[in-house]
């Protein structure tokens, strides 16, 4: 039987894939003062914006319970193995719960197929690695076969980030508000990177001015990557689709990729990163 991927909500995955290979998503929680939402459930992206306006300060953000990843798995046909793709470690405690909640299964049901993978990325980083995933469980791959493959993927990852506001992350404390109004002022674009031994975020670059942060953000692929006739480049967009199709559109004319997945945060990311905010992940050599 074919293998049931499962992913959280630190993803943002195309719809198209979502059905195509029938993931099962585990929400993450968002708190907006005493009120509680799960990301994909019970609050949209039109919800949040809304709310993020009224609110002064950001949500905050928790992992899914073990027992909400036992629950998922539980749910998949006994005999058929599970391969649960985690967003990273360095930002969430998600990928703990997803081990913790496939332990809570298997013993229960010791003889269930279960392998939970930190992914070190988040976003259109786990759309990259769902793609490629699905293409080789079309191929045949068992669950071993599978997981040693994808634990090579994911350290080929990279993942970069642009914010065009500064607002989320003074809002969210990791920038103080005296730097923050400097930085404004002085019209300086964060260029970041989910780093490659933990998976949190790290800032790269600092670049005044907006055309040349994004002609360095583009730039910055051919810094990790030499040859792309055979790989996909991932981009999700922070409630900007024009700025997020004009930036693909350069990178696909700068670099020759075989393929693109183009798709819109959720909620999590957008807490984060903030309107305009764009996200890019692909293989590198």
């Amino acid at each position: 039987m074919t293998i049931q991927m499962i992913i959280d909500g630190g993803a943002d995955v195309p719809k198209s894939l979502i059905e195509k290979y029938k993931l099962k998503i585990v929400p993450l929680n968002l708190h907006f003062g005493d009120e509680q939402y799960k990301t994909g459930e019970t609050l949209d992206l039109s919800l949040f914006y809304e709310k993020l306006k009224q609110s002064e300060e950001l949500p905050r953000s928790s992992a899914p319970s073990p027992y909400d990843f036992y629950q998922a798995c539980k749910k998949v046909g006994k005999d058929r193995p599970i391969l649960v793709l985690a967003m990273t470690k360095g930002l969430s405690s998600t990928y703990e719960s997803a081990v913790m909640g496939k332990d809570m299964l298997l013993d229960e049901e010791p003889e269930r197929q279960i392998i939970v993978l930190n992914t070190k990325t988040a976003s259109c980083g786990v759309a990259l690695l769902v793609q490629e995933a699905g293409k080789k469980i079309e191929e045949g791959s068992g669950l071993q076969q599978l997981a040693s493959h994808m634990e090579e993927r994911i350290e080929k990852t990279t993942t970069l980030f642009i914010l065009q506001t500064l607002e989320n992350v003074i809002k969210g404390g990791r920038l103080d508000k005296v730097r923050g109004t400097i930085a404004k002022t002085l019209n300086i674009k964060l260029l970041l990177k989910a780093s490659d031994d933990k998976g949190d975020i790290e800032v790269i670059e600092k670049v005044r001015g907006n055309k040349k942060a994004f002609r360095r953000f583009v730039e910055q692929i051919g810094e990790y990557a030499n040859n792309f006739e055979d790989r996909v480049i991932s981009l999700s967009h922070c409630n900007s689709a024009e700025s997020g199709r004009s930036t693909l559109n350069d990178i696909k004319t700068k670099y020759n990729f075989k393929d693109s997945l183009f798709m819109e945060t959720g909620p999590l990311i957008s807490t984060y990163a903030g309107e305009g905010g764009l996200v890019i992940a692909f293989f590198k050599d």
